[in-house]
């Protein structure tokens, strides 16, 4: 190797020269865009607390589960959303359910929002189409582990995401629960 070959003297001047184009473009871009014109494309900051960006309609958010017409919530424990979690962080209790029609239902469910990878396979697995992840909710905490374990009644009490995607649920705030 030559020694201009040995220093990347010419690949890190091309790297530099890359950069200061991808910089100098979109800071046009971003004062045409500051300036009112609609041609205006490129990098364009969001001023995130008071802006929001829109988000695709599949996106997963948190978890709801679905009621029946009577009511009654469509789960029927047959467990298969938490046999197919990958962090294992569904939990439920069967139950006998006094209608003979129907085999078992969920006594207690809960989701630890803690461990949840956000996957989307519980909602795949179920078969009675019993749980959603369409509440367009995404900021949810808590400052407690056991605070971001939601139950079978908090996840009842959401509603999915309007048209437009925006939340229709407040945002659940658990007991603070200490093991």
């Amino acid at each position: 190797m030559r020694p201009a070959q040995r220093m990347y003297l010419r690949e890190v001047l091309s790297g530099l020269g890359l950069t200061a184009r991808h910089f100098f473009v979109n800071m046009g871009r971003h004062i045409a865009h500051a300036l009112g014109r609609r041609n205006a494309r490129g990098a364009v900051t969001i001023q995130y607390p008071e802006e929001h960006r829109g988000y695709s309609p599949r996106l997963r958010s948190l978890h709801r589960l679905v009621r029946r017409e009577d009511g009654s919530p469509r789960c029927v424990a047959c467990m298969m959303c938490e046999t197919v979690c990958p962090a294992y962080c569904i939990y439920i209790v069967a139950g006998e359910h006094p209608n003979p029609e129907i085999e078992k239902v969920c006594e207690a469910f809960s989701i630890d929002l803690g461990k949840c990878v956000f996957c989307g396979y519980c909602v795949e697995a179920c078969p009675e189409d019993a749980i959603r992840m369409d509440t367009g909710i995404l900021e949810f905490s808590s400052y407690s582990r056991y605070g971001m374990i939601y139950t079978k009644e908090m996840l009842l009490a959401l509603e999915p995401a309007g048209p437009d995607g925006k939340p229709r649920s407040p945002v659940p705030i658990p007991p603070d629960r200490t093991p």
